[in-house]
């Protein structure tokens, strides 16, 4: 069992993809996702590097029940949890419905974030792996 995001577009500002959650080479589920653009991985203004990670489900403080990503080089505490738009994301990935412009600010956000990382842990054991590429 695994998630796969496959990032297909960094503009710059911020990074837009497609979130897989799979089995035995399956998809059981697809939505898109939102990230900060690639920075060299600098701390809270970067996505992380691409790479296949350990992740576990994780009850965060701030944002509920959320997908913790294990040992991401020279970060920490790199989460999938809801959020609709780039400004409310510090490296982590915010999944969703649909990417569109909802707050005018000419830039994709994510729709239903909530629901979506709801069905998302629907899916998942309590431990899997995270796999990040470029398409």
């Amino acid at each position: 069992m695994r998630i796969r995001v496959l990032r297909t577009i960094d503009n710059g500002k911020q990074t837009n993809g497609v979130l897989y959650v799979e089995k035995d080479n399956k998809i059981l589920f697809e939505c898109f996702t939102l990230e900060l653009p690639w920075k060299d991985n600098q701390r809270r203004v970067s996505c992380i590097p691409e790479g296949t990670y350990k992740a576990i489900k994780h009850r965060s403080p701030k944002f509920g029940e959320s997908v913790w990503i294990q040992n991401v080089p020279n970060r920490s505490e790199i989460l999938i949890h809801p959020a609709n738009y780039v400004r409310q994301l510090l490296g982590c990935i915010a999944p969703g419905d649909s990417l569109r412009d909802i707050d005018g600010d000419g830039l994709d956000d994510v729709t239903n974030s909530r629901n979506t990382m709801n069905k998302i842990l629907s899916l998942l054991p309590n431990s899997f792996e995270v796999k990040i590429e470029y398409r």
